[in-house]
């Protein structure tokens, strides 16, 4: 194989020839700045004496194998070590010096700003264990791992064992010796190392009281909220124990918050590691505050669900993702404040799993994964999302109870075990004596969403007599599925729109009638997908949009009101329905708006609009007026609330050049007051880079910001700042630190691309279509999957949204065939939304 990568394939061979039964791991982290020193001794059978196999490292060097007390030649290529001539039983030491990153993957290696204290984090999902030592690479390799590192003596070193007392080694040096974990797969074990700060409590388990720690950055201990963290675990331990009928598998449980992280956090087995930005520096939304919870429980299910039973193959990674997904909505509703949390689901989850099952890159849930390369580019809305939504309705199909007795069955047969998705169907057909194939077919192995609309017929007394739901597919997917769903009936009454009836369902086929209507009065409103149980587009019939386009306030319920309004911005997407037309509900939806995360969603949704899918000729009108709108809305909100953080950070984002930004300076300085807005250190940047979005803010006035937040996170708001001015100068800036030089974090490119990007910017982005596709040649370089990614989709000048754009990047993937699959991907998933643009633009066009 070329490269570093792996086939779904060779990982099957090497599964029938090896059997691992223990891993020794030595690290010493105290050699340099930029290497490490690491060893393995792995003990392992073979089926087939006299055959070889290979051994996984990407690192700087290998020093020394030996194989069953016989030194090798150390045959190193392409991240793989040869090993030939395997007895029955071996044990082989492999020798090598392991490279830190900055990547996010491996052992990544970061200084703190504020004190030059050094921190490491290992993140191995998907193949990146062996970054930090020589290992078989592939899930269904388990082993029982021991650590031991040698670091200095003032760390903290925290792996998936409990943390032993250090030894000393030499003066400032010590060394941990950890006991071995249970048995696991590599890319869940950990290592954190470096002077965090920890705070400690227990958690009851059925195990007996299970040891629990946070940890983070000294610099960031002041803002540390460990009571709520605290709690939270031990609401998710009493929930998932109960639920799976299942002890704690693990015999401590550490949360390490870690900077410049790729992703939201990682379910290492007792060692779960978690974005810094959920470390709150200053007031953030609930929205923000409920996502941690969310993140908080899915790494918690994943004990479970992921590290006691394990996928065969990264095949059903999705099912890994979605599970927990599922599992931490459930527990966040049914176990903690959050009791909305099906409302989030459906206003963030599902709208992302709707926008990725709409792309030309869409795939069926259960993906063929034919190497390594295919899971990276899967860490998608499809493998979350829509995944987590599916299993939603299969609970719905088969019902909660047999749910829940079919997981506490697959958990006692399969415990410490490797499994495949047929294993947990055969578990819930027993228990809910449904047949799951056929439903796993239509469900998991197709792709695209379906609609659901309803077609009603009205006799002269106002009364049904006729309902029927018709179900529809996107051209090239052509697959009708079952359904369980409620439909409901709305009544207005007072200006509240008010649920008189509701129908649960099955619905299958092109066509289904609701027979319990026909001969019931027609309501105000019909929902259908009341409830929000199925995955499926929905459409209102014509009343019933009547009602929601002029009642947008009229539920009581913020999930009825989610649901109506995702239909109306379905309709706008599909380009059903003018831009302007959605951009006027969403501004008469949003007063009194309380559901943080639907706020945010419609806020998003409507920059979006306003941006890309109005007619060009009356954007800046469009926008212009929008803007107005927001600092109304913001100055009316409650003082102090969620909604008026919201809106002043909206209106901020919205603000380009020709706008009077005198009103923004003047809250930056403090000349101007919204009562209860704390302007504080989060704000003040959101605040400054309004201004210099407008070409209001030169360097030193960011040079000047970023003395009084000199932080790492403070260096990344600096970045986008810059980037985000209107001028050719700094969008070539941006471009040449991201993707000219090299060494960048990826959480720093990520934060030039924003800046970059800033959707207002149109002139200054011109010259960088060409750029663009011209840089594609050369991106593999970079090297770092996530790092690519980053470039690739966030220095795309989608701001534009033009054919000029979207005619280059067809061209390019025309005339690039031979591209990797997974820049091609990530190229098309960038100008896919450009075609959806162009065709709401030209339907907004159509509006007077």
């Amino acid at each position: 194989m070329p490269g570093t990568n792996l086939t779904a394939v060779e990982a099957a061979a090497r599964a029938t020839l090896v059997s691992v039964t223990e891993q020794h791991v030595t690290l010493d982290l105290t050699t340099s700045d930029s290497t490490f020193a690491t060893t393995s001794r792995i003990a392992f059978t073979c089926a087939h004496p006299g055959a070889s196999t290979w051994i996984d490292f990407v690192g700087a060097s290998i020093e020394k194998v030996t194989l069953n007390g016989v030194d090798l030649p150390a045959a190193y290529e392409d991240g793989r070590v040869t090993i030939a001539g395997l007895a029955a039983d071996n044990v082989l030491v492999i020798e090598a010096t392991g490279k830190y990153t900055n990547t996010g993957e491996g052992l990544h290696r970061f200084v703190d700003p504020v004190d030059d204290e050094v921190y490491l984090y290992s993140q191995f999902e998907v193949p990146d264990s062996r970054r930090m030592y020589p290992v078989f690479e592939q899930p269904d390799l388990k082993a029982e791992f021991t650590f031991t590192v040698t670091a200095p003596a003032h760390w903290q070193v925290v792996s998936n064992s409990p943390t032993p007392e250090p030894v000393a080694v030499r003066e400032g040096v010590a060394r941990w010796e950890f006991t071995p974990t249970e048995r696991i797969s590599s890319y869940i074990t950990a290592i954190v190392a470096g002077p965090y700060d920890v705070v400690r409590d227990v958690a009851a388990s059925r195990r007996g009281d299970v040891p629990l720690a946070i940890y983070c950055r000294k610099s960031l201990t002041q803002y540390l909220d460990a009571d709520n963290i605290f709690e939270l675990t031990k609401r998710g331990f009493a929930f998932f124990e109960a639920e799976f009928d299942c002890e704690y598998p693990f015999r401590k449980y550490d949360q390490l918050f870690t900077p410049e992280y790729n992703m939201g956090a990682m379910e290492n087995a007792g060692c779960v590691t978690i974005n810094e930005m959920y470390v709150f520096r200053s007031k953030v939304t609930e929205a923000l505050v409920e996502r941690r919870a969310l993140t908080i429980l899915h790494e918690l299910a994943h004990m479970w669900f992921g590290n006691l039973v394990t996928m065969k193959w990264w095949n059903d990674l999705w099912l890994n993702e979605s599970f927990a997904e599922w599992a931490s909505t459930t527990c966040q509703a049914e176990a903690t404040a959050w009791t909305d949390a099906w409302t989030t689901f459906q206003t963030h989850e599902k709208d992302w799993a709707y926008r990725q099952d709409q792309l030309s890159s869409t795939h069926p849930i259960v993906a063929p994964i034919r190497d390594l390369a295919d899971v990276e580019v899967n860490f998608d809305g499809i493998t979350y999302a829509k995944g987590a939504s599916v299993l939603k309705q299969l609970v719905a199909y088969v019902g909660r109870d047999a749910f829940r007795d079919g997981l506490r069955a697959y958990f006692a047969k399969h415990a410490w075990g490797n499994t495949t998705l047929d294993d947990l169907l055969t578990e819930l057909e027993a228990t809910s004596g449904r047949d799951l194939r056929a439903w796993s077919t239509k469900w998991l192995e197709t792709a695209g969403v379906n609609t659901l609309r309803p077609v009603v017929a009205v006799d002269d007394r106002g009364l049904y007599s006729s309902v029927t739901l018709e179900q529809s597919y996107a051209e090239g997917y052509d697959t009708l599925r079952p359904h369980r769903l409620a439909v409901g009936t709305y009544r207005l009454v007072d200006g509240v729109l008010e649920r008189t009836s509701r129908i649960e369902l099955d619905v299958d086929g092109e066509r289904t009638e609701v027979a319990e209507l026909i001969g019931t009065e027609q309501p105000d409103l019909l929902l259908v997908n009341d409830d929000d149980l199925a995955y499926a587009k929905i459409r209102l019939d014509e009343r019933s949009l009547a009602t929601a386009l002029g009642n947008p306030r009229a539920f009581t319920g913020s999930l009825p009101r989610s649901l109506v309004l995702a239909s109306a911005w379905d309709m706008t997407r599909d380009g059903e329905m003018g831009a302007r037309r959605f951009v006027d509900l969403v501004l008469s939806a949003l007063p009194g708006e309380s559901d943080s995360t639907l706020l945010r969603t419609l806020v998003h949704q409507l920059t979006t609009a306003v941006a890309m899918y109005v007619d060009p000729a009356r954007r800046a009108d469009t926008r212009r007026q929008t803007l107005a709108r927001l600092w109304d809305l913001a100055r009316a909100a409650d003082p102090g609330s969620d909604a008026q953080l919201q809106l002043v950070s909206a209106a901020s984002s919205f603000t380009t050049t020709g706008d009077d930004t005198a009103y923004l300076s003047g809250l930056l300085d403090g000349s101007e007051v919204i009562d209860g807005l704390a302007v504080d250190t989060e704000l003040r940047w959101a605040l400054l880079t309004g201004l210099a979005g407008a070409g209001a803010a030169d360097e030193a006035a960011i040079a000047a910001e970023l003395k009084r937040d000199d932080t790492a996170t403070g260096r990344e708001r600096a970045a986008r700042a810059r980037a985000s001015m209107p001028t050719v100068a700094a969008k070539e800036a941006a471009w040449r630190a991201a993707l000219v030089e090299d060494g960048l974090a990826n959480a720093t490119v990520e934060a030039l691309a924003l800046g970059f990007g800033r959707l207002w910017d149109t002139d200054a982005l011109q010259g960088f279509v060409a750029r663009y596709h011209e840089m594609l040649a050369g991106i593999e370089r970079k090297g770092s999957h996530a790092l690519v990614e980053a470039i690739v989709y966030g220095f795309y000048p989608r701001a534009l949204a033009d054919e000029r754009l979207r005619d280059a990047t067809r061209t390019w993937l025309a005339e690039h065939p031979e591209a990797p699959d997974a820049l091609r991907r990530l190229v098309t998933e960038a100008v896919d939304p450009i075609d959806r643009a162009l065709r709401a633009q030209a339907r907004d066009a159509e509006d007077a």
